[in-house]
């Protein structure tokens, strides 16, 4: 993979690690997103995600890239991938970016704080567009499945578990967007040459992880992979 362009001849500043800062900052993050999600969803919110996703269908007919219903067709007869893809998606793109950064905190790794910068520039590069272009999951679409709800029996729109995301922000992806970072980063911090080399195919992974499962459109992901990019490059520049 290839690295993050940095400053020729520089090297990363020294940098103080602190429990309390770093939960300060995620809760400061989760409180931003629960915001915009809050704000999003007032009045006809609901309404407006929805025709919004029926215009980027549209857009990937036209581009002739709506290919969601033919590849979650594939996997349907398949029971027990389905769940796996659904657990996936649920747990596999949260628990490896925290617990990565997590290993690069313990060990006070000097790209630490470079890495988690990208990560919150990710987060906060997307909120803007939830915030003003809602997109409703495809799962919602009458022509695709919602897998979670019909193989592993969780309602994301209903519960607690509604009350703790944005059911309304599948432009971009996030997931593809933090996958992309974690990605770069675990290519660069690994000592692992086996953990390097398949690092890039995580991306791959969550994307095709997020459209079977009907959670995110191709758009999502291309788009989700963009804000990636772009975070990374920003961390650097930041980083300078």
């Amino acid at each position: 993979m290839s690295e993050t362009p940095r400053v020729p001849g520089a090297q990363s500043p020294r940098r103080s690690f602190s429990w309390k800062r770093e939960v300060a900052i995620g809760l400061g993050f989760y409180a931003v997103y629960l915001l915009v999600r809050d704000i999003a969803l007032a009045g006809d919110g609901e309404q407006r995600a929805a025709r919004n996703a029926e215009r980027v269908v549209e857009l990937e007919r036209q581009l002739g890239i709506h290919v969601e219903p033919a590849l979650q067709r594939s996997v349907l007869r398949r029971r027990r991938l389905v769940e796996g893809l659904n657990l996936a998606y649920a747990t596999l793109n949260v628990g490896l970016t925290v617990g990565w950064l997590v290993h690069l905190f313990r060990r006070r790794h000097p790209e630490y704080h470079r890495f988690r910068r990208a990560v919150l520039l990710a987060g906060l590069g997307a909120q803007p567009v939830f915030l003003l272009f809602p997109v409703a999951p495809p799962r919602k679409l009458d022509h695709l499945v919602d897998t979670i709800a019909e193989f592993s029996g969780v309602d994301l729109d209903s519960g607690l578990v509604s009350r703790l995301y944005h059911p309304l922000a599948a432009l971009p992806s996030i997931h593809v967007t933090i996958a992309v970072v974690t990605a770069e980063g675990i290519g660069e911090t690994s000592e692992l040459r086996a953990v390097r080399v398949a690092a890039p195919l995580y991306p791959p992974l969550v994307s095709a992880v997020v459209l079977l499962t009907a959670n995110h459109y191709v758009v999502d992901a291309v788009s989700g992979w963009a804000l990636g990019r772009l975070a990374l490059r920003g961390a650097c520049e930041l980083e300078r």
